[in-house]
């Protein structure tokens, strides 16, 4: 992590160097190696002695540019005030980021299962004609696989539009629901998704 130290009508005397130095490296642990603060201290002729000096931070090189600025009766005061805020703000982005990440849906496996062992998935690998190869698991997997399978629904399907569906699942406070799509010819799943709104399962041809 870089710090560079500026002033604006003020002498930063080797003590206060110092400080700033320390009080700004309790920042490393949140940002980036590369990342580069520069501290701005300012004294201000102001009619008010609680916001004679001023504290500029501006965080560049950790993905997202943070700034802060904070007036104090000191130096040290405005400091502390200023790193508070940019802690503050590093915790909401990564926040985010964290909620992003919990969010992100991982690829679905497909499995092709009977109940008389003829269980196989698609491989994520192309073929030399660039489709997807089906390989067989084996019949102890198969097992391991089933084992976890505690029922088996039998669900009639019918044509119905997607708005059908929602009000249909609204209506029962269905999680999932099959149906005979007119547009893709075939059985599609409707389904809720965790932070609202509905997602569509629509089986590939090819």
């Amino acid at each position: 992590m870089q710090i560079i130290i500026k002033s604006r009508q003020l002498q930063v005397t080797p003590r206060l160097r110092e400080r700033i130095e320390r009080k700004v490296q309790r920042l490393s642990r949140l940002l980036d190696p590369q990342a580069r603060i520069e501290v701005t201290v300012a004294e201000e002729q102001t009619r008010s002695t609680k916001d004679r000096f001023s504290v500029q931070l501006a965080l560049t090189g950790n993905g997202h540019p943070i700034r802060s600025e904070v007036s104090a009766f000191n130096a040290n005061a405005a400091l502390d005030l200023a790193l508070d805020k940019v802690e503050a703000q590093i915790g909401r982005i990564k926040g985010r980021q964290t909620t992003v990440r919990r969010h992100h849906t991982p690829p679905v496996k497909v499995l092709a299962l009977s109940r008389s062992g003829e269980l196989s998935t698609f491989a994520e690998e192309e073929s030399e004609s660039g489709y997807l190869t089906q390989v067989a698991v084996e019949d102890e997997q198969n097992e391991q696989i089933w084992s976890r399978v505690r029922e088996i629904r039998s669900v009639q399907t019918k044509p119905m539009t997607d708005q059908d569906v929602i009000a249909q699942m609204k209506k029962e406070c269905s999680a999932f629901y099959p149906f005979f799509s007119e547009e893709t010819k075939s059985v599609n799943v409707m389904y809720r998704l965790d932070n609202g709104g509905y997602g569509l399962l629509i089986p590939a041809t090819s």
